[in-house]
């Protein structure tokens, strides 16, 4: 279940350097390289609730467009984020939201996205899911559309059954970004995920780093100007890109 903490965090400042552009009829904010890119290649990006016009999420987005991945967020949420008195509103009804955005209602705008990515000769997906994003991400290694699974702090997500699938069916090395005090996954559940896919289980590949002093929503809405919000934030996208680089 989503939580009290998908509201909370900073936002950033910064001018967003990428547009919208609709794929399979569905807007998307899109981080297109500087620099030349596999362009059968394409980093598919699944916000928090604040969806893409959220600007921590645009620059998230433009962040690994500097690195040289072509990255699309997908409207996911057909228009319909956490509103802005929702930010920092602990009393903000996150359940009540939640259930406005089904399952029903989520999942095919994802999937236009990557079937009109295919339709225009992309052959390679990677995914990296924010909160209420990561579940998605996870899902969609589960069902073997995407080649490689990075996710950071998800909400929504059943321990063991989620993990316990993505071991059964999942093909993409999981990179795992946790904080050691989220109240959505706590550390004695991360580490229960840890018996699920870590020790080689897992056998495309399985790494869980936890961030101390980090909580849900830091890779997203951290506090930059808390050390070890900033070094979580900072660190799990270094470890984002070294993934990909590795695996895609």
């Amino acid at each position: 279940m989503s939580c009290s903490q998908c509201v909370v965090g900073k936002q950033y400042l910064g001018s967003p350097r990428g547009k919208t552009e609709v794929f399979g009829g569905v807007p998307c904010y899109v981080g297109t390289p500087t620099v030349a890119y596999d362009q059968k290649k394409a980093l598919i990006l699944l916000t928090d609730i604040f969806g893409v016009t959220f600007s921590n999420n645009k620059l998230l987005v433009d962040n690994f467009a500097s690195k040289g991945y072509w990255t699309i967020a997908p409207d996911y949420l057909h228009g319909d984020p956490a509103p802005p008195y929702a930010w920092n509103n602990t009393k903000f009804n996150v359940v009540a939201w939640t259930e406005n955005h089904t399952p029903e209602v989520t999942w095919p705008p994802i999937k236009q996205v990557i079937q009109a990515l295919k339709d225009q000769g992309v052959t390679s997906f990677a995914v990296t899911g924010y909160c209420f994003g990561g579940l998605y991400a996870i899902e969609l290694a589960s069902e073997q559309l995407v080649d490689v699974l990075i996710v950071a702090h998800p909400s929504q997500t059943v321990v063991p059954t989620t993990y316990e699938t993505l071991l059964q069916k999942g093909k993409a090395p999981f990179l795992f970004e946790m904080g050691n005090e989220d109240v959505e996954l706590s550390v004695a559940q991360q580490e229960q995920i840890d018996v699920i896919l870590g020790g080689g289980k897992y056998a495309p590949g399985y790494k869980r780093d936890c961030w101390p002093g980090c909580p849900h929503g830091f890779a997203v809405r951290g506090d930059m100007l808390n050390a070890e919000q900033f070094a979580g934030k900072s660190g799990s996208f270094i470890n984002s890109i070294a993934w990909l680089e590795l695996y895609f």
